[in-house]
């Protein structure tokens, strides 16, 4: 994950891009590219998996500048919400459910 963080960093300083992106732009940005992402399955489950791949690829690139220009490590955030999402959805009680978490 550093590996490709630097790669992303380096991609933007050579472009002298980072100007523009403010923690509230890259939040702006993920969810364009997630809204992007949505519309590759708008209309039917029949979608191009490329399309799908580079609009998914734009959503991590967006999260991973964001991590990094709030100074977070996203693998220490991630491994954090998954032990607390182990709290919310236990097994016992989430196993086969699509329930939201307070009404299991």
């Amino acid at each position: 994950m550093k590996k490709l963080t630097k790669e992303i960093i380096k991609f933007t300083q050579e472009r002298d891009w980072d100007q523009f992106h403010s923690p509230e732009n890259l939040a702006k940005s993920i969810s364009i590219e997630a809204g992007e992402l949505l519309e590759c399955f708008q209309w039917n489950s029949n979608y191009d998996f490329d399309e799908v791949c580079d609009e998914l690829a734009d959503v991590v690139i967006y999260c991973i500048q964001l991590a990094n220009k709030i100074n977070v490590d996203l693998e220490t955030i991630v491994k954090n919400k998954m032990e607390k999402n182990k709290l919310k959805y236990p097994i016992e009680k989430a196993k086969g459910r699509s329930e939201k978490y307070d009404k299991l």
